[in-house]
């Protein structure tokens, strides 16, 4: 089944409405979508981070292309009260719209910031892969507050334009880990077998397997499910240890929190077409 095809049926996944509301199918009671609290989650994250050490989560959210910023702590404590209100907001539903839109809007500021490195050196990724990764987040972002929002055709586009720059950001993340694939085996804890390079070989060949199954939409849940999967189990292995061998460097804690944003815009994306199925059977 291909996007076009999920995107007759975002209509009706996204007419459910917020995340609380029971959905018409009995096997839909059931379900727990939680791809929106795992984002909120990272957001607030990200906010107590920023309060804690007077900075941005850096160096994924950085505002260096604005040169030297007077007031610099100013933008800090802005940034971090709108990810902590957008992080809880989206919690809540009758608050999810506000919060996504909060979380998107930041995120995507933090994206476009990076364009400036883009354009200075197009040749080097490192910029690439630091706007995909905070736009992967705007995309999760959208996706719930499309979902949140009135049933319609422009909720469902909304949706699904999401969805499309979610999958367009695994391209980006198999890009980068290809392109950084000796920096990607040093991530990797050496007492997993059977080595760093075999698992960062692996992990890629897996993004862009992902990249494809979501972009063409053949087993793009059980992608997505995956994509989640591993990105959390990153976080798992590599980026919680950190905290307990390096607790006071701030690259750790941003870490930490960037990994499981990341994690959280995956499961949305899974959320999101669990939903497009389940409607579709309805």
């Amino acid at each position: 089944m291909g996007i076009s095809a999920y995107s007759r049926d975002a209509r009706t996944a996204v007419s459910e409405g917020s995340f609380e509301r029971p959905a018409v199918a009995a096997d839909q009671m059931t379900r727990v979508y939680l791809g929106h609290r795992v984002l909120g989650m990272a957001a607030a994250g990200f906010g107590v981070i920023s309060l804690v050490w007077h900075d941005f989560g850096a160096p994924w959210q950085q505002i260096q292309a604005l040169g030297n910023v007077p007031y610099r702590e100013v933008f800090v404590y802005l940034a971090a009260a709108v990810e902590l209100f957008g992080g809880i907001a989206i919690q809540w539903p009758r608050m999810a719209r506000a919060g996504a839109l909060a979380l998107g809007a930041t995120y995507l500021i933090f994206a476009l910031l990076w364009v400036p490195h883009i354009a200075a050196e197009p040749l080097v990724y490192g910029g690439w892969g630091n706007f995909f990764e905070q736009f992967s987040l705007v995309s999760g972002a959208l996706i719930v507050y499309a979902a949140a929002g009135r049933t319609g055709q422009r909720t469902a586009r909304l949706a699904r334009i999401g969805y499309v720059f979610f999958s367009i950001c695994v391209v980006s993340f198999t890009l980068e880990q290809l392109f950084y694939l000796s920096g990607t085996a040093e991530f990797v804890p050496k007492w997993i077998p059977p080595g760093q390079m075999f698992w960062a070989i692996t992990t890629t060949i897996a993004f862009a397997l992902a990249a494809t199954a979501l972009l063409s939409g053949w087993l793009a849940l059980l992608a997505s499910r995956l994509t989640t999967a591993m990105i959390i189990g990153f976080g798992l292995l590599v980026w919680l240890p950190r905290l307990f061998t390096d607790p006071h460097k701030l690259i750790n804690w941003a870490g930490n929190a960037q990994n499981l944003a990341i994690a959280g815009a995956a499961w949305i994306v899974a959320d999101f077409l669990d939903r497009v199925r389940s409607a579709a059977k309805t």
